[in-house]
């Protein structure tokens, strides 16, 4: 099996133009929803990590941010992303093994909300930082962001049919 590339935003649905008032002639497309994931070894790492995570592209609309501890920690550890200079989640304290779990905004001002709602006009850094005041021996998490590609405007689909 191989692996496809698309450029985005990509639209599904099975009406693309309004034709009509009723279900089945009004258009019903909509973006794609997708996920990045990047899986974070803290083996033996003192103090703080910070790192690129991933790149999201412009315009994009982000939906929520989750994370997997996927080996336990050997001391408790915060995690939080970033999305250039704007912290978008507060440090979210992670140990051992559980359900996967939505991290939490950092804060509830305009400036987060306006950034989840439009990454802006070009490509954002998705940046992590892990603090542990110890020297830690193990622990990984998987750290995942999903978001709907739009185009760099913010857009998903043209203004008009």
């Amino acid at each position: 099996m191989g692996i496809a590339s698309h450029l985005g935003p990509w639209l599904l649905g099975t009406v693309k133009d309004t034709t009509g008032t009723t279900a089945g002639t009004i258009r019903n497309m909509g973006v794609t929803v997708v996920k990045q994931t990047v899986t974070l070894d803290f083996n033996s790492i003192n103090g703080s990590l910070t790192g690129t995570a991933f790149v999201i592209p412009a315009g994009a609309q982000i939906t929520y941010f989750k994370y997997f501890v996927t080996s336990t920690f050997s001391g408790a550890t915060t995690v939080k992303l970033t999305i250039g200079a704007t912290d978008v989640t507060a440090a979210t304290t992670v140990t051992g093994p559980a359900a996967p779990a939505n991290m939490t905004a950092a804060t509830a001002s305009d400036t987060v909300t306006s950034l989840l709602n439009n990454v802006g006009s070009t490509d954002a850094i998705v940046a992590y930082t892990a603090t542990k005041a110890a020297t830690l021996t193990t622990g990984s998490v998987t750290l995942q962001v999903t978001y709907t590609v739009r185009n760099s405007d913010g857009t998903s689909a043209p203004a008009s049919a």
